[in-house]
């Protein structure tokens, strides 16, 4: 698969590692050609660098790996180098004080596909901190980490599925990209919860089999 990654930062970095080492081919474009070089060098695996404009119009897949806001800015100045292309997202609206810099209508995945019309964007990788995403694999006491993944257009999310188990681990079905906004609200409320409290995230929720109740005998 040829993947565009728009962004030269640590997620860029993170992700597009595992997927060169899948054997999939890359291009790294940001506004600093250094930076953008650098990046495929480190990354390896024949990995090519370029500006934005080159990056988006030589993936199949895009990753929008920029800050929020960001990825709405470069959306417009590429233009149609993105239009027919999937465009990952994960970016997370948090600001100061851990809240969502949304609340007044509309997730980031949202605003960024009315930024890029034409492409098909796909939410996924917002929820972990990108060193979780360097692990080889990202697997906690043997499972592997489960990636929400949410989108309108099913052979996005096939594609999109595939670099989740390149990545080494499991997609989960978030629902279509009118949910991406809990996706975001809920990386919100992970990292005030991890940073802010220094609470374990995972323990608020009980196991699966407890999800609707402690079942047995009432």
């Amino acid at each position: 698969m040829k993947i565009g990654v728009l962004g030269t930062g640590n997620m860029a970095d993170a992700l597009a590692t595992h997927w060169v080492r899948a054997g999939h081919e890359l291009l790294v474009g940001g506004r600093d050609a250094r930076k953008a070089r650098r990046l495929a060098t480190r990354i390896g695996g024949g990995a090519r660098h370029g500006n934005l404009r080159e990056a988006a119009g030589f993936g199949e897949v895009v990753l929008a790996a920029l800050p929020y806001g960001a990825g709405q800015e470069v959306a417009e100045e590429v233009g149609t180098a993105l239009v027919g292309k999937v465009l990952l997202d994960c970016s997370n609206p948090v600001g100061p004080g851990f809240r969502l810099l949304t609340h007044d209508g509309g997730s980031a995945a949202q605003r960024l596909a009315a930024a890029a019309p034409g492409t098909r964007v796909v939410k996924a990788f917002n929820l972990c901190h990108e060193d979780v995403w360097r692990m080889t694999p990202p697997a906690f006491d043997g499972r592997p980490l489960a990636v929400p993944v949410c989108g309108d257009d099913e052979t996005a999310l096939a594609l999109v599925r595939r670099l989740v188990r390149d990545v080494g681990c499991e997609p989960v079905a978030g629902g279509g990209l009118e949910r991406a906004g809990l996706l975001e609200a809920t990386a919100a409320l992970f990292i005030g919860l991890w940073v802010g409290e220094g609470a374990d995230a995972q323990a608020i929720a009980p196991p699966l089999a407890y999800a609707t109740g402690p079942g047995g005998d009432s």
